[in-house]
């Protein structure tokens, strides 16, 4: 079970390669990976900001409570924060279990959290200045459907 928060750039096809190859007994992996979306071609690049050791806490306790609801064999959680431009990778998560369902359930779960309760701040920097990204409803109603 692995949290990371990083500033550098990941290898997304290494990081499900190496994830797979260490899951031990599964049947299933699943992987997710998020994009810098640039919805309207206005969109300069994007600043993640979070707090040291709060952030990577937060996460591990979320991975944690996946752990607990369903039967994986391992997790991943990588996020970025710094700089970032339309269409780098922000982050993924990983899970694996001994069955699909287990491992889809607990990733869409983690993607949920991460989407609007993970203590990341983000700030999008676009032609008519910079502003801080609100959170979506619909963001939220998917975290309460847990």
């Amino acid at each position: 079970m692995t949290v990371r928060v990083q500033a550098a750039p990941f290898a997304y096809g290494a990081e499900c390669e190496a994830f797979a190859a260490a899951a031990q007994g599964a049947g299933a992996v699943v992987t997710f990976c998020g994009l810098v979306r640039d919805n309207d071609g206005t969109l300069h690049g994007m600043e993640i900001e979070h707090y040291p050791g709060m952030t990577e806490r937060a996460l591990a306790k979320i991975e944690a409570e996946a752990r607990s609801r369903w039967a994986l064999s391992d997790a991943l959680i990588v996020h970025r924060h710094g700089p970032l431009a339309p269409g780098e990778m922000i982050m993924m998560v990983a899970t694996a279990s001994r069955h699909r369902a287990d491992a889809f359930a607990a990733a869409e779960f983690l993607m949920d959290y991460l989407k609007s309760r993970a203590p990341f701040w983000k700030k999008e920097r676009t032609e008519e200045g910079t502003a801080w990204v609100a959170a979506r409803d619909e963001d939220e109603d998917a975290l309460r459907r847990w």
